[in-house]
């Protein structure tokens, strides 16, 4: 589904965000102290960022950090369930870059397959996405790699900042549905419109092409020669700094493991999940032992399982979107991009 463009002064943004936060939470990326952007609820005074990303990405709207799941009251010999989900209410996330709106793909494919995660549906329904294409990009951006295009993020709702203009079009129902109820602050895209538009995005392609990471790709990861990357030589040496630090499983936005846990409230037991890492060396540790020994192991399997073993059972789409996070802030600099292009050599 997609309908026509409608567009908006860029200055007039803010109006168009008071609008939407009349019946829902906004939320945008927004410049911290430290000059790195983060999602945060919009009012009044918030400026929206310029920054190319936002440190963590717009899954944890979907799937947050942690969240309680059920409880349980203790009365004597006496236990009572209590069940404490209820409906999200509606809210919007704008300044999504295409690199994360795939990552939805990935995450759905996970959590919306049976058994269906009711936490993680409930929020995905009442969620609305809309994305920005980039018309910048850092170094370390190569989503292009996993056939992104970030000049059609896609989303509920895709716009685009063109000079002067923000030009916005829906792509779902749900995202018709907020523009149409934005009516009076948006007009229609003219033929002179469409053109400015397209030369923007010709420009963010030219830009993009020159990146440090333009060539790379996955083509020797087909899934072919399985065993042989798994037991190759290169991951000794790519594993022999990592700390187990998890940073890159929680910068990323398709990195979905977590952890179950109760704790004691004192008046009671609350069940609660919350993000645990493969990288961690506690992760498979079961009763009777832990099958994954060393951080050798537990690097290989994270990697392998981006760039191999997901794509073999979802239709070749990888589990890596190319947002460049891991490679900003691996304290070690290591990262996917090192991996694909030592193992991709055996």
């Amino acid at each position: 589904m997609k309908t026509e463009i409608r567009k908006i002064k860029a200055d007039d943004i803010y109006s168009l965000l008071a609008l939407w936060s009349d019946n829902a939470d906004v939320f945008v990326p927004a410049d911290g102290d430290d000059g790195q952007a983060r999602f945060e609820k919009w009012s009044q005074g918030i400026k929206v960022s310029e920054a190319v990303n936002t440190v963590r990405s717009a899954k944890d709207f979907f799937f947050p950090q942690t969240e309680n799941l059920v409880g349980f009251r203790l009365e004597g010999k006496k236990i009572d369930i209590v069940d404490i989900r209820k409906d999200a209410e509606d809210f919007v996330v704008f300044g999504v870059r295409a690199c994360d709106a795939k990552s939805f793909d990935i995450l759905d494919r996970v959590f919306l397959s049976q058994p269906v995660d009711t936490f993680y549906k409930n929020r995905r329904e009442h969620g609305t996405i809309v994305t920005l294409a980039c018309s910048a990009a850092e170094d370390t951006c190569f989503c292009h790699t996993f056939g992104i295009d970030a000049t059609e993020p896609g989303g509920d709702v895709s716009a685009w900042r063109a000079g002067d203009e923000l030009y916005m079009r829906a792509n779902t129902e749900k995202g018709e549905k907020l523009l149409a109820a934005s009516e009076k602050l948006l007009g229609a895209a003219e033929e002179s419109d469409k053109k400015t538009l397209e030369a923007q995005k010709k420009a963010t392609k030219e830009m993009l092409a020159e990146l440090p990471l333009a060539g790379l790709t996955t083509e020797k990861f087909d899934g072919a020669n399985l065993l042989e990357k798994f037991h190759s030589e290169k991951w000794k040496e790519l594993s022999a700094a990592c700390l187990g630090c998890g940073v890159c499983t929680f910068v990323c936005p398709t990195c979905q493991c977590y952890d179950i846990k109760e704790f004691d409230t004192g008046h009671g037991i609350r069940r609660f999940r919350c993000w645990d890492s493969c990288m961690y060396s506690d992760f498979t540790k079961m009763a009777a032992e832990n099958p994954r020994h060393t951080q050798l192991e537990r690097f290989r399997q994270r990697f392998m399982h981006k760039l191999v073993y997901f794509p073999q059972n979802n239709e070749g789409i990888y589990g890596c979107v190319g947002c460049g996070r891991c490679l900003a802030k691996c304290p070690i600099s290591m990262n996917i991009v090192k991996v694909m292009k030592a193992v991709g050599e055996d």
